[in-house]
């Protein structure tokens, strides 16, 4: 599976009582499917995964993928600290319709040194190994212990099941060494003409129409042998090599993850402004790193102040104000105070919808 461009992370909608608001998930959905952002992430990090009962991670599951456009990648954040436990919502997400999971490190392999190299090289191979999907890694350095050491990072990317790494470290150093050490890693993945990633849900939706579309000629002639004619299929594909696929995983990482080698990024203001976020990509990806430098670094004070320091709450906020609904976390996560409202509201008025 292609992971070029905006993987966009999905904030998870409740009511104000704190019950899970599945209408809003759904019709964020839809408005982020017009956006060009190449995919989204149900269940990342700032989709509150760890505040869900495994029925409720599984109805947003199905309703993210119900609502979006077929074109877009589909990535389930599934990470639990069982293998079993991962195995388990991959498993869902396949039948969902999703093309990739999203797993991160377990809380009990965090913070006891090189002595846990071979559990965490166990855990990740062992998903890799019975996944129903392939799987994409997140090192995460703002989480304590969360953070994946780039010799086991580089072992694990010669595992066929595992696609890359979403790095949000903004560390172009530790990106470059990671894409030297797995320079020799290389995949064929199917792209359309334009060089877009072919979803799972693409390949469905046009065999579904083919078989609907299936026109016997008993039907308009007095008889004789029955012939089927083609529907439309999909548009015209075409194969790309692609390596080791790391993502930033943070706004202001986004420019130095491309300059050591990445190839996109999903960060967690994305929710909040997603066509700005975009734009950083675009530039790059027109050769205009100028102008990338520019976009970036007007994203730069509020991605600090959201995604760095208020977190889930105030991406939230940022969603309310460009027309997605955030409303407010989960506790014990607490919505912002009046005056933090007012700071992203100056923050973000050049980023309005």
């Amino acid at each position: 599976m292609l992971l070029d461009g905006l993987q966009l992370p999905l904030t998870t909608p409740f009511y104000p009582d704190g019950r899970l608001n599945l209408h809003k998930l759904e019709h964020n959905v839809a408005r982020y499917s017009k956006t060009p952002v190449a995919g989204l992430v149900a269940l990342g990090e700032t989709g509150e995964p760890t505040l869900l009962s495994e029925e409720e991670t599984r109805h947003v599951l199905r309703s993210c993928a119900g609502a979006a456009a077929a074109e877009k990648v589909l990535i389930a954040g599934v990470s639990r600290d069982s293998v079993v436990g991962t195995l388990e919502l991959a498993e869902s997400a396949a039948e969902f319709g999703y093309d990739v999971v999203l797993v991160k490190r377990p809380s009990m392999l965090r913070d006891k040194g090189p002595e846990q190299r071979k559990e965490l090289l166990a855990y990740f191979q062992a998903v890799a190994d019975r996944s129903a999907l392939p799987v994409l890694l997140y090192s995460s350095a703002a989480e304590d212990g969360a953070w994946l050491p780039a010799e086991v990072v580089i072992e694990l990317a010669g595992h066929s099941k595992i696609l890359g790494m979403v790095e949000d470290a903004g560390d172009r150093e530790r990106i470059e060494t990671i894409k030297r050490g797995t320079a020799n890693f290389k995949r064929d993945v199917t792209v359309t003409s334009v060089f877009a990633a072919v979803t799972g849900r693409m390949v469905n939706r046009s065999e579904d129409a083919e078989a609907k579309d299936l026109i016997l000629a008993t039907s308009l002639t007095d008889g004789g042998s029955a012939v089927a004619t083609p529907s439309k299929t999909i548009p015209k594909t075409r194969t790309k090599v692609v390596g080791f696929q790391i993502l930033a995983g943070t706004t202001d990482g986004m420019l130095e993850s491309l300059r050591g080698g990445g190839v996109g990024a999903m960060p967690a203001f994305a929710a909040a402004a997603p066509q700005a976020c975009y734009e950083v990509l675009a530039a790059w990806k027109d050769g205009d790193e100028g102008l990338a430098q520019e976009k970036q670094e007007r994203l730069r004070d509020v991605a600090a102040r959201i995604e760095r320091q208020l977190g889930v709450a105030g991406i939230k906020f940022g969603c309310d104000l460009n027309g997605y609904y955030g409303g407010m976390p989960r506790l014990p996560l607490l919505p912002l105070s009046g005056e933090e409202r007012g700071e992203i509201e100056a923050l973000m008025q050049g980023m309005r919808n």
